[in-house]
């Protein structure tokens, strides 16, 4: 199964320009006040999940933050990214790998990030060991934001199956770990000037599980 999602997901990036993905947005405001709302200092340790060519590192390059590390499926999308940001790429980590194949030490992060990439995964099994992995690289007392498609979002994205959250089926996902702080609700206008309805929550790593 990983095979195959990898396979889809460079060919995608092979065959496309930024402008073409239904999720390219310019600038990532929702992701960023989450940030601000919780007055990251600037070495904090950041992970973008499924970032590959997400415009959210170039945003905390120019905020200064020092610490950032992306991790994407696709060797592609990091390539591109990395000739976008050009020399700013030598200050990120770069890391290719499925999320749910990701081996990070415990208490690694203060912040993980993901827009879109936790609700690709579909079947439980997958489900709990996203949330194993991400309980284990956040640092107790750090924090989790999660974008996902809503109730009222697309049920596909790219040719694939998605799962949508309301904020308690999210909340139920990630309680055994984290208590939910705060929740918005996002439209994205894709390049083709269509919208999708997004749920975005964020969460704290709980002290003791």
């Amino acid at each position: 199964m990983e095979v195959a999602r990898k396979s889809h997901w460079e060919k995608i990036y092979e065959s496309k320009d930024e402008e073409a993905y239904s999720w390219f947005q310019p600038y990532p405001h929702t992701s960023i006040e989450f940030i601000e709302y919780f007055q990251l200092p600037k070495n904090a340790r950041i992970i973008d999940i499924g970032g590959g060519d997400s415009h959210l590192v170039d945003a905390l390059l120019r905020l200064g933050y020092t610490d950032i590390t992306v991790l994407d499926i696709s060797a592609m999308a990091i390539e591109k990214a990395r000739k976008r940001l050009g020399d700013r790429a030598d200050r990120v980590r770069w890391i290719v790998s499925d999320v749910t194949e990701f081996e990070p030490p415990a208490g690694q992060y203060d912040f993980w990030h993901d827009r879109a990439a936790f609700h690709f995964l579909t079947i439980e099994p997958l489900i709990r060991r996203y949330v194993d992995i991400a309980q284990r690289a956040v640092r107790p007392g750090g924090y989790l934001v999660l974008g996902t498609f809503s109730p009222s979002g697309p049920k596909k994205c790219s040719g694939l199956d998605i799962r949508q959250y309301s904020r308690a089926a999210m909340s139920a996902v990630f309680s055994p770990f984290f208590r939910r702080v705060k929740c918005v609700e996002a439209m994205h206008v894709t390049p083709f000037q269509t919208t999708q309805h997004f749920l975005f929550c964020s969460f704290r790593r709980r002290r003791q599980s």
